[in-house]
């Protein structure tokens, strides 16, 4: 099957010819030793001689120069049937040279039709050269040579169309085998691009939701830092000089994770969802100074949900302390009867939904939807936000009955 896949129509000819040729070329040889060894001296040895010569000759061009596929067989197969009607004429020992060109029709021919024709000419030629050679029509002509060559060509063509069947379907099956094969690596391909596709999708995002967060957050912080070091508040600036040193030191436990952990890159701690929210709303608070007003019901999630919840939340403070101006911010997590709901609300400026282009947003619905769940973000300008995630039951019961 290996083999044959890599094969073509062509190539198998090629090689059921190669195989073929050594045998011609010995009986050939074993012809022309009998002419010349055997046979009696005369006009008629001679001839026959260089009959078998032409068609020995022919062959030889053609063996060694095949550049012209067409051409050259059939003027081959043209020779054979001169030499043949001319041996039959002059000694009627053709039968020989008939049987051992025989598979040559078939060979050269390329196409069945074309074989057939130039058998039928062969035995044609040679029923027709033996009957000039017996002066007309004889018992010994019907009972020998005719029947005889009517066989040889009967089985001849039977094998010979048997033969180009399965090499056809051989050829077939080549053909659809490489298809496969290519069809086969292709799709590998795919998959193997798109795999790093979804790769590379997935570490943006983590580092969009953890280290670019961060880093956000520490600008902010140093910029609010530097800008209260000529006030009276040493207290507000060394707090915010700890929030930064502490965003610093999640940030680099997050680049660590991301970069060598054998977990999913940004797993949070085994736990309530409600703790882990509150700890990320209570440092939001302590750094910009919003009020957060949370309602945080007690849910035990599995990783993938906490995750998820934590991630949107991030996102969604985010968005707030960059863009909203809002003074205070609400943040409700219950579980539903249709799923586990984060409602993420602000009283911040609002913006227009549909011309969001920003990375966040399409990375939490990515985030969501991977999980069955979806986002929905409502605002307007001048009315605050509101971002509204809800996970279906599937993705949270097996926490939630532990």
């Amino acid at each position: 099957m290996t083999a044959l896949a890599g094969s073509t129509p062509d190539a198998l000819w090629a090689t059921s010819l190669r195989r073929w040729n050594k045998v011609c070329w010995l009986l050939f040889a074993v012809m022309a030793v009998g002419l010349v060894a055997i046979d009696r001296p005369g006009e008629s040895k001679y001839v026959a001689l260089v009959l078998l010569g032409g068609v020995v000759l022919s062959y030889g061009v053609l063996d060694r120069f095949p550049a012209n596929p067409v051409v050259r067989p059939h003027v081959y197969l043209s020779v054979l049937v001169v030499a043949l009607g001319g041996l039959a004429y002059l000694r009627g020992n053709y039968a020989a040279l008939f049987m051992v060109t025989l598979p040559h029709y078939w060979m050269f021919g390329r196409t069945p039709r074309a074989s057939t024709v130039f058998l039928g000419l062969a035995a044609a030629a040679t029923l027709a050269a033996s009957v000039l050679r017996q002066d007309g029509w004889t018992v010994e002509f019907f009972t020998e040579t005719l029947v005889s060559t009517v066989l040889v060509v009967a089985v001849g063509a039977l094998i010979g169309l048997w033969a180009h069947s399965v090499v056809g379907q051989s050829a077939e099956r080549a053909r659809l085998i490489t298809e496969l094969e290519e069809t086969q690596a292709e799709l590998s391909e795919a998959h193997t691009r798109q795999g790093a596709a979804d790769e590379r999708e997935r570490m943006a995002r983590e580092i969009h939701d953890t280290l670019a967060q961060g880093f956000a957050s520490i600008i902010v912080l140093a910029e609010a830092a530097r800008a209260g070091l000529d006030s009276d508040d040493p207290a507000r600036s060394a707090q915010q000089l700890r929030s930064i040193e502490s965003t610093a030191r999640e940030n680099l436990a997050e680049a660590r994770e991301l970069v060598g952990s054998p977990r999913r890159p940004g797993q949070a701690a085994a736990g309530s969802v409600a703790q882990t929210l509150r700890r990320t709303l209570d440092r939001f608070a302590e750094d910009t100074g919003i009020t957060v007003d949370a309602d945080l019901a007690d849910l035990e999630c599995d990783q993938q949900t906490r995750i998820a919840l934590l991630r949107c939340t991030q996102e969604s403070l985010a968005n707030v302390r960059k863009h909203a101006r809002a003074s205070t911010v609400g943040v409700v997590l219950a579980r539903q009867p249709y799923g586990v709901e984060l409602e993420i609300t602000d009283d911040g400026t609002g913006f227009v939904v549909e011309s969001s282009s920003g990375f966040g947003l399409d990375g939490m619905r990515k985030r969501l939807a991977e999980l069955g769940g979806r986002l929905t973000v409502t605002s307007s300008v001048g009315d605050g936000t509101r971002v509204l995630a809800l996970l279906p039951p599937t993705a949270s019961e097996s926490g939630a009955t532990a």
